[in-house]
């Protein structure tokens, strides 16, 4: 029987040093407020739309498993421009950006797929997703309820503000879904900037602060080899390369420590909680409904994401179904980089 007390340390970079008290400024700043209705929307043009109707032609009369699909090997001039926008906007702007759309009524979903597969690559590097190295990743309700060794993403229950596989190792940079079809009712998608977060937290409870960048447990999701430690332990806030950047789940880090059998002392609550409660006040989020064939691209490092419970069709073909990549140019391509 594995031991669930194993716990993988990881080392603390720059965190051992005394939490920022210096308010974050620029675009990454945002609160729902400050964005327009049109900030982060990127539309696809008549000329990218060309360009990816010749892929999926191409495809027809080529067929070519996905993940062996590379953008060099077409002709995307103008996705390539469309695409360095919306980069550009992961990095000097909010942190996500919603690609306006593929046309869901005229291709199928493995076509879809493949030419998100393109654009995706165009951000960043896809890498595995799990540690058997599944590369493209169909968020749906299973109808199983969320725990350990079950990811809330193939569930309909309502998930917190997090960051993708903040458990692992080597978290991906960026997060990419594809709508191919919205639940029935719910599962609306909400965005939040860490960045702004944290400035309230320096403006409201600042003494909460330094215990953000000591290390938290969390629950691996049995993701990793057998035998190998079930816990991780890490802050939920690192300095990396002179940025600070995040990885958290509520969910992940209760769970962690009920595993462990431990405690989590009042700094440690408080702190978790109360960064929870601050993410949820709606005055700092931003809020889609996925439309078919929207892309949502997220920076994994210094923003969280989070969608409400949803109520599925009945019908098989119906039900609510996303596509899911996970970007990162660092490290190796393994789960683990």
């Amino acid at each position: 029987m594995q031991d669930q007390t194993m716990i993988l340390e990881e080392a603390l970079h720059e965190s051992s040093g005394p939490a920022r008290m210096t308010p974050f400024t620029g675009p990454i700043a945002w609160t729902r407020a400050s964005l327009s209705p049109d900030d982060g929307i990127v539309k696809i043009s008549e000329a990218c739309r060309r360009e990816l109707d010749e892929v999926v032609a191409t495809l027809r009369a080529n067929p070519l498993p996905t993940t062996l699909l590379h953008p060099d090997d077409f002709s995307l001039e103008r996705c390539r421009e469309m695409m360095r926008e919306a980069s550009q906007l992961l990095t000097e702007g909010p942190g996500f950006v919603i690609v306006d759309r593929l046309p869901m009524d005229l291709w199928n979903k493995q076509e879809a797929t493949a030419v998100y597969w393109l654009l995706a690559q165009m951000v960043s590097r896809p890498v595995a997703q799990s540690w058997d190295g599944k590369m493209i990743y169909d968020v749906r309700d299973l109808g199983k309820p969320p725990g350990n060794g079950v990811r809330p993403d193939i569930t309909s229950a309502e998930q917190n503000f997090h960051t993708d596989n903040s458990y692992n190792l080597c978290p991906p940079e960026h997060v990419a879904l594809l709508c191919l079809r919205p639940a029935k009712h719910g599962g609306v998608s909400s965005i939040v900037s860490f960045y702004t977060v944290y400035n309230q937290m320096i403006e409201r409870y600042p003494h909460l602060l330094p215990r953000l960048f000591r290390p938290y447990l969390f629950d691996r999701q049995r993701e990793h080899a057998p035998g190998d430690a079930m816990l991780i332990s890490h802050p939920l806030f690192q300095n990396e390369g002179g940025r600070m950047v995040c990885r958290l789940s509520h969910r992940h880090v209760v769970a962690g420590y009920e595993m462990a059998h431990r405690k989590m002392d009042e700094e440690t609550r408080d702190a978790l909680q109360t960064l929870e409660t601050v993410m949820l006040e709606p005055q700092w989020t931003r809020d889609f409904f996925f439309e078919p064939g929207q892309i949502q691209i997220v920076d994994n490092q210094r923003c969280g994401h989070r969608r409400t419970q949803f109520v599925d069709f009945d019908e098989e073909d119906r039900k609510r179904h996303l596509v899911r990549l996970w970007l990162r140019d660092a490290k190796r391509r393994f789960y683990n980089g």
